[in-house]
Order: C-alpha cells, then structure tokens, then sequence
C-alpha cells in the first residue's frame, strides 16, 4: 500500500528541493515534478517527492482525518 501525504513547505532550498514539516518532523523532499513551491504552500508528498500543491484548507481538512482516523498525525 503506499500513502502520500499532504505536509507545509517551510523552505524552499535550491536545485528543486524544499523542506517539509508533518506533525513537527522535517524532510527534505524533492520539488522536481512541481512548476513551482512556495513557503506556506501545501503538497502532496510520496516517497521524497511533491506530487501536487493542495489548497491549505483541504490539507488541513485530510490532516484532522487523518489524525483521528489513526491518531498520529498532528495538525
């Protein structure tokens, strides 16, 4: 089963890359598939790579199910 993740961009670093933080954890992710990455941007992340930016309020919206549907993920 794989599972992407919608996380907020906090830095964009260069050569396509940017760091991403879920539930205080933070990883650098690779931005290549994407046109463009803005700090505060939502994507959706799957093995070290943003698939697709999301509007912020439906990221927020699969985060809170996510969170108590599992119960690990913060908001």
């Amino acid at each position: 089963m794989c599972l992407a993740i919608p996380a907020r961009v906090i830095a964009v670093t260069p050569l396509g890359r940017a760091v991403v933080e879920l539930a205080g954890v933070r990883k650098t992710i690779s931005t290549a598939l994407l046109d463009h990455v803005d700090v505060d941007d939502y994507v959706i992340v799957h093995v070290g790579y943003a698939l697709t930016r999301l509007d912020a309020q439906e990221a927020r919206e699969t985060l809170a199910l996510m969170e108590r549907g599992a119960g690990v993920v913060g908001p």
